[in-house]
Parts: structure tokens; C-alpha cells; sequence
């Protein structure tokens, strides 16, 4: 009795001309990787990237680096080209702009997948372009791409349940204490939650992140009053302890199509308050799952913040429903379903 080969895994290639730090680019790593421990074969073709590349190959992907630049660069194309023929993928993904400009067309089903509301010119060679949000896949419906070609496949975030929680330095004991991640952009609004802190004495804020607008947000602490209870540590290369340590996580972002933060605070049982941006709006059931305030309202994003901190047993029930909704929707292994169903399924234009 003869048994039969078992069929090969699903070929995927990833293409990411992203910068070293950023929501996107560090949900690209974690999907190559678990795709690659769920079975499937995964290349992931990167920007330059010495450190992006390691964490690639530790993950048990096999990267290709390659240079990515601007206009000048001719070499790019031809070498992606022939790393996907010799590689031979079911589907290239093509993650944002400048890969979707670079990935060249072949014996393979090309997807552009979009964090955000980009320029769709970039990817007229795409056949499907995937979103991370409901509301990014009706826009790009909207913008005349029909129903069978736009696809909803959501991030997963770290499993953060049994992270052990940990307080950053210089932060006195006891005291509870806010924690906003992200880039230190305009877009991300911490000027916002600088202000706010002005009505919560007190009470302490930590921004884990690094950017251009670090001066002018120290700047505006000291004018508020309140530099004395803002901590600005830089980059949290693991926030998953912060996490779990503090009293709420916060995302006052201005803009924000998807909010990966908020996702994590989901991930970790801690409550979340966020601004009404795009992403928020969509994940956050405002009273259920996490508290919403109006954008740019300092006043009315203190009083959510208020009343998560005073309130435990209201903490304590929008932490439960985040979780919930990880465990359904945002946990690794029903995006990495949803993810191997399109890949499978998917059919060429």
C-alpha cells in the first residue's frame, strides 16, 4: 500500500522596504515568523536592515536583503524579480508603498497590503490589495476596487497575558501610572495627553517612544505643570511588561487607521482609552471594551482616564472584554487562519 506525498506548504513572499521602527514593520516580522513556525514557506525580502535581518533568521525565516532606495536605484527590481522566481511564491505580498512601487509582476499572485489610507497609484501592478481595518477595506472599495479583490486580514498581537509586569525607572512606587507608546509625531497627539494631565494630579504618565516632537512635548510638560510626572524613557523595544504594569494604556492619536497599541493593551487585560481616530473607533466599543474621548478634547480624554482610574470594578470589566476580543479576533492563531485561507484561496486577476 502506497501512501500519498503530503501536498507542499503554501509558498508566501513578503516584501517590506519599511523603516527599522514602526507598527507595520515590526507586525510584518512577527507574521513572517509565524507563518514560518505554522508551517507554511516564507520568504522575506527586506531593506537593508542588519538587525531586522537577524531577528528574521533567529524567527527561522531565511531573509534577502536588498537596497530599496529612490529613483536612481535601478538594481532593486531586477534582484527582487529574481529572488521571487528562484523562490517561486503562490502570492507576493507587497507591504506599503515603496515595496508595492518595486515588486515587479510575475508567476505569482501580487497583494499590496495597506496599514493606511495611501495613494493607490502605487499599486496599479497589484491584483489584490489587503487592509488591516474594516473601514480601510470599504475605503478602498470606494475608491473603485471591487469587493472579490479588497481583503480584510486584521494583526495579531503578542500573547502579553503572562508577561511579568514591570515598572519603568524613576518611577516612585505605588503610584498608578498611564503608558502611551508610539513615535513622538504630531499625529500621535501626546501634546493632547500632556494637557490632560493637567486634570489628573497625581497621577503619572509614561511615553515610550522617540521622534522629532520630543523637545516641543517636554517643552509644553514644564509649561503645563506637570513635568515632574511625565516620563519619557525612549523606545520600548518589549513594552509588554509596561503593559501589564500600568493603570491604563492610552492612544490619543489624531490619526490612526489601526491603533496596534490598543490591540496590545487588549492582549494584556489592561483597560484602554483611546481618541476617536479611525482605528480606535473600530476596535474600541466605548463602555464595553475600552473608552473613547473626542479628538483633541484634553478635558473629555482626562474624564475617561478619570474614570478608569477611580473606578476598578469598571477597569477591571473593559480589560475582560479587550481580552475577549483579542482571544476572537487578534490573537495569533485567528489571523494566521484568516491568513492561510486567503493564501490558499486567493485567485489571480
Amino acid at each position: 500500500m502506497t501512501t500519498a506525498p503530503s501536498p507542499s506548504p503554501i509558498r508566501v513572499a513578503h516584501v517590506m522596504a519599511g523603516a527599522a521602527t514602526g507598527g507595520a514593520e515590526l507586525f510584518f516580522e512577527r507574521l513572517c515568523i509565524a507563518q514560518a513556525s505554522s508551517g507554511l514557506s516564507v520568504l522575506p525580502l527586506i531593506r537593508k536592515d542588519a538587525a531586522r535581518a537577524e531577528r528574521l533568521v533567529t524567527g527561522g525565516t531565511r531573509p534577502r536583503e536588498l537596497k530599496f532606495g529612490g529613483l536612481t536605484d535601478w538594481r532593486t527590481r531586477p534582484q527582487l524579480r529574481a529572488h521571487l522566481k528562484q523562490f517561486a511564491p503562490r502570492v507576493t505580498v507587497a507591504w506599503m508603498n515603496r515595496a508595492a512601487r518595486f515588486t515587479p509582476q510575475g508567476d505569482w499572485i501580487l497583494a499590496g497590503r495597506l496599514g493606511g489610507f495611501y495613494d493607490l497609484s502605487y499599486y496599479r501592478r497589484c491584483t489584490h490589495l489587503i487592509g488591516n481595518t474594516h473601514g480601510l477595506v470599504r475605503w478602498m472599495r470606494e475608491q473603485g476596487w471591487p469587493h472579490e479583490r479588497t481583503h480584510y486580514l486584521p494583526n495579531f498581537a503578542t500573547e502579553l497575558a503572562h508577561t511579568p509586569p514591570v515598572r519603568p525607572a524613576g518611577l516612585p512606587p505605588d503610584v498608578p501610572f498611564l503608558l502611551a507608546l508610539g513615535r513622538l509625531h504630531t499625529n500621535k497627539a501626546f501634546d493632547v495627553l500632556i494637557r490632560a494631565m493637567a486634570h489628573l494630579p497625581g497621577v503619572w504618565l509614561v511615553i515610550a517612544g522617540e521622534g522629532p516632537e520630543r523637545a516641543a512635548l517636554e517643552d509644553l510638560a514644564r509649561k503645563e505643570g506637570v513635568a515632574d510626572r511625565v516620563l519619557m524613557p525612549g523606545w520600548a523595544t518589549q513594552p509588554g511588561g509596561l503593559i501589564r504594569a500600568c493603570t491604563a494604556l492610552v492612544c490619543p492619536s489624531r490619526h490612526e487607521p489601526l491603533g496596534n497599541v490598543v490591540i496590545e493593551g487588549f492582549s494584556a487585560a489592561t483597560p484602554v482609552v483611546a481618541a476617536a481616530s479611525q482605528g480606535p473607533t473600530e476596535l474600541i466599543r466605548s463602555g464595553e471594551n475600552g473608552l473613547l474621548a473626542p479628538l483633541e478634547d484634553d478635558r473629555a480624554l482626562a474624564h475617561q482616564l478619570a474614570a478608569v482610574l477611580e473606578d476598578p470594578a469598571l477597569a477591571r470589566t473593559l480589560a475582560a472584554a479587550g481580552r475577549a476580543d483579542f482571544e476572537k479576533t487578534f490573537a495569533s492563531t485567528p489571523v494566521l487562519t484568516a491568513w492561510s485561507k486567503f493564501l490558499s484561496t486567493v485567485e489571480a486577476g
